[in-house]
């Protein structure tokens, strides 16, 4: 058994399984999380160019019920990373196996719904760290066992995930190249998915959920780079769950550069997903290189 921190993070994740994939390879892993003290699994497209030189890498972080795998599978990404010369990397949502009494019992809530945030509340304090897992473990992770180019990182994801994408930008603004979102929870704090996530990790107190509150971040940000969100008008969640405009809002006041481009006619589905990353991955290589 490794005997440090540092000797479980210097292990090789195992691999479960690869498939060949435009000249380039779909790979998924398994490793021992430090962060969150559970076996946590991820997914990895390298493209052609990754085996002469380091090459740039996207983060993608799923959304609610979704695994690593869902991205891999349904988003129809790695064609475009293929010619980009980009690595993708995708986490699973949430810790498993932690055995917490009711981490099963909803879908928006405990697993498969980590809301990438470092809960504060026991029981979920122990193992529900995704914050940390996707802001330091992971990354390292990658650049010490992939071609990943150490310096060139842009972050995306969807709903759920489109909220943590924002929030690790915001929050750490010389890490990440370029930042895009699909149909983000943009305003979790006021969002009956946030709002139950946030009190059951973080606690009562609002005031400690504006951390991780994309909109609310916004006021003290110091980012300045590309960002880039669509959302489809014939969402379901647009208006309850997702509120992007509060955001967009809050961009302005700020002056951060966020585009946000409402796509008429498109759900929250991985169609729409589809239809639109090509141009989210063109938008993070012509950052990225």
């Amino acid at each position: 058994m490794p005997s440090s921190t540092q000797e479980i993070l210097m292990e090789a994740p195992q691999l479960i399984k690869r498939h060949r994939t435009f000249a380039g390879w779909t790979e998924f892993y398994a490793h021992t999380s430090t962060s969150t003290e559970t076996p946590m699994r991820f997914s990895v497209y390298l493209p052609p160019q990754a085996t002469t030189q380091p090459v740039p890498v996207v983060y993608w972080l799923s959304g609610l019920t979704c695994t690593e795998e869902n991205f891999m599978a349904k988003a129809g990404a790695q064609e475009h990373a293929a010619r980009l010369g980009l690595m993708l990397v995708a986490p699973d949502t949430s810790p498993r196996g932690a055995e917490i009494p009711g981490e099963n019992t909803s879908y928006d809530f405990g697993t498969g719904a980590g809301f990438y945030v470092n809960a504060t509340q026991p029981p979920w304090s122990r193992n529900y760290r995704m914050y940390d897992y996707i802001q330091d473990e992971l990354p390292r992770l990658i650049e010490r066992h992939f071609p990943a180019h150490p310096t060139k990182r842009a972050i995306t994801g969807h709903s759920m995930g489109g909220h943590g994408a924002l929030v690790l930008a915001l929050r750490n603004p010389d890490r990440y190249v370029s930042a895009s979102a699909f149909a983000p929870i943009a305003a979790p704090s006021q969002s009956p998915w946030g709002e139950k996530a946030f009190r059951g990790y973080l606690g009562d107190d609002r005031a400690a959920w504006l951390a991780y509150d994309a909109t609310a971040l916004m006021a003290t940000t110091s980012w300045r780079k590309p960002t880039l969100i669509d959302q489809g008008t014939a969402d379901e969640y647009l208006h309850d769950q997702l509120k992007p405009d509060q955001l967009a809002h809050a961009a302005r006041t700020a002056g951060v550069p966020l585009e946000l481009r409402l796509q008429s006619g498109y759900d929250h589905s991985y169609y729409f997903i589809a239809s639109f990353i090509g141009e989210h991955l063109a938008f993070h290589a012509r950052q990225l290189t």
